[in-house]
């Protein structure tokens, strides 16, 4: 039996021992560690004109060299949401190679149609993007000399001499056994002849550094932007605002308050005989106790915007602290990743809300709310990206989502978000569905008297967002320059902080607003609520227009297109949020001022 056995046991021992040294010639890819002479790969990512962020092309949809062996870096999941695909250029760098020498890629013969891609390129300023051990690098594909300045941003056909470089040089900084920096310089640029032959070229110099490994991203930081003292002085111009309204609005509601109760709860000593204690209790706020909680219109849809406004804030919690405890800037897609976990299983608590408020009124259309939590921002979603990706198909960009991602990210909702969204409706309905109002509410609605202009609907609702995006705007404009500036964003704590201050302006001001809108006598005030503090999306939606046009050079159909696809993603979360927390607040409110009252 042994020698039986024998052969097989060495042969499976052999093959064990083959994976093993595969899989340690693979290891300096995965834990970033070479050995002398490993071969360090130069990944290409994309290439596309400066000014445009979005309109991002394959390296190789330019004439470059094209390496013999082809290889794609395997994507993630928001890799390619992101819109990265890495591509081998067929740069062969070796670690630690002192020699210096100047290797060729390849020979380019300029045609006419591929000097007319080089030349469209330059006269568009294309950059390019390359990863050499996950860190990035970019450099400008050609250079122009303009003997005329071209007539618009996007002029294609500016006049002047246009060169391309043909020549990379990278200068890696290592520390023992790994890479912790990566410069490249673009050089030897070549006029676009047709007929003539281009050689491109590349050389390495590699140095030693003081730069521990885990610190070789702080480059890519600027620190001098994010972290500027007007930066932090307006964070805490914004908090002493915030500290400021918290107060004044706790002082106003606190001695209203006191004096309505006053005036409802007399003791037989006072001076006022009953019928003045009777007139007390029928004026204001008091006096609409039967209708207060009856079901505002299209109550179905409040509830579902609600329970996806309450999902959409503990994703966004819930990322931000995961941001907080590591460095998310580091991983290429690593916020999408996150952003789609988060969304998934949170989608337990926008069931779960929905489902317990809409089974408080007793309603019977429970089935279509706890569907339209499911589906509405999906949908939303969906018809963004279907609209976005059939244009990037159209101009064959790098940001069209291919199918089996999108078919990943449906698959991720049908198996986890939908199943957590029933469940979480069941739960809803069970376990918080029971009605505990502090009135009844009476069988005929109560008379609306006239309103005050400045209580109307058309006043409250703008005026609402005012406040709230005030308290955002600042931060705006970082978050804004490092989408679409080629900005590492990394100060999420001033983020925490900047939607804590939000969501307590928010609920301050739909506190404020129903207060105002109940001591008028009018009991519609869930709407409110919800859309007075819901209209900071506007302002939002307001800036974004400013920041396009004043503090970007974007242009053309492409890009935008896309930026106004993400705006209004960016803004219908706004809405929704700055919404479920203007609600919120205005509900607990409403519910602890008629806690005490006791009416027939």
């Amino acid at each position: 039996m042994t020698s039986t056995m024998g052969p097989r046991y060495y042969g499976s021992l052999l093959v064990l021992l083959i994976l093993c040294a595969i899989r340690a010639s693979m290891a300096h890819e995965a834990d970033h560690k070479y050995n002398v002479g490993d071969e360090v790969k130069v990944w290409a990512n994309k290439v596309g004109p400066y000014h445009n962020p979005q309109e991002s092309y394959m390296y190789h949809s330019l004439p470059f060299c094209r390496p013999s062996d082809p290889e794609q870096k395997p994507r993630t999941l928001g890799d390619a949401l992101e819109g990265n695909a890495l591509m081998n250029i067929g740069i062969k760098l070796r670690f630690k190679d002192t020699t210096g020498m100047k290797s060729e890629i390849c020979q380019v013969q300029l045609t006419q149609e591929t000097a007319s891609a080089f030349d469209f390129a330059i006269a568009r300023q294309y950059w390019y993007q390359l990863y050499l051990d996950e860190l990035p690098v970019w450099a400008m594909v050609g250079e122009m000399e303009q003997s005329a300045p071209p007539l618009r941003p996007d002029d294609q056909h500016s006049r002047g001499t246009h060169r391309i470089y043909t020549h990379m040089k990278f200068d890696i900084a290592y520390n023992n056994d790994r890479i912790v920096q990566v410069n490249l310089t673009s050089g030897e640029p070549r006029p676009l002849e047709v007929g003539s032959s281009l050689s491109f070229s590349y050389s390495t110099h590699w140095h030693e550094s003081d730069v521990q490994f885990e610190d070789r991203y702080r480059r890519y930081l600027d620190y001098s932007f994010f972290e500027h003292q007007i930066h932090s002085f307006s964070i805490l111009n914004s908090f002493m605002m915030v500290i400021f309204l918290v107060g004044l609005v706790s002082l106003i509601l606190l001695r209203t308050l006191r004096q309505d109760y006053a005036a409802i709860f007399k003791d037989a000593e006072d001076e006022f005989d009953e019928l003045d204690r009777d007139l007390a209790d029928e004026t204001g706020w008091k006096k609409i106790h039967g209708d207060v909680f009856r079901d505002p219109v299209y109550w179905p849809v409040l509830c579902t915007l609600v329970g996806v406004g309450y999902q959409l804030l503990l994703m966004m919690f819930g990322v931000l602290i995961c941001a907080l405890v590591g460095t998310l800037y580091v991983g290429r897609g690593a916020v999408l990743n996150l952003v789609v976990f988060f969304y998934a299983i949170t989608s337990f608590a926008a069931g779960y809300k929905s489902g317990s408020m809409y089974a408080q009124s007793r309603g019977q259309q429970w089935k279509f709310v706890m569907m339209a939590t499911a589906l509405a921002f999906p949908s939303l979603l969906l018809a963004v990206t279907t609209v976005l990706n059939s244009i990037a198909h159209m101009y064959n960009a790098i940001l069209s989502v291919h199918y089996s991602s999108l078919f990943t990210v449906v698959a991720i909702w049908f198996m986890t978000a939908l199943p957590l969204t029933i469940v979480g409706t069941m739960l809803g309905r069970n376990w918080n569905g029971t009605p505990n109002l502090p009135c009844r509410i009476s069988s005929i609605p109560g008379y609306l008297p006239p309103k005050k202009w400045f209580l109307e609907w058309k006043v409250m609702i703008p005026a609402g967002g005012i406040l709230p995006f005030g308290s955002i705007f600042i931060e705006m404009y970082f978050v804004f320059s490092s989408f679409w500036n080629y900005k590492f964003y990394y100060v999420y704590g001033f983020m925490f902080l900047v939607m804590s201050m939000l969501i307590i302006v928010c609920g301050c001001v739909a506190i404020v607003a129903t207060y105002f809108l109940l001591n008028a006598e009018d009991y519609h005030w869930h709407w409110n609520a919800f859309l007075s503090v819901a209209s900071t999306s506007l302002y939002v939606l307001g800036y974004a227009v400013y920041f396009y046009l004043s503090k970007t050079r974007m242009h053309g159909f492409f890009q935008t297109t896309f930026y106004c696809g993400y705006v209004l993603v960016f803004c219908s979360i706004m809405f929704l949020m700055c919404g479920t927390v203007g609600y919120l607040g205005a509900n607990t409110f409403v519910r602890r001022i008629y806690r005490d009252i006791k009416s027939d």
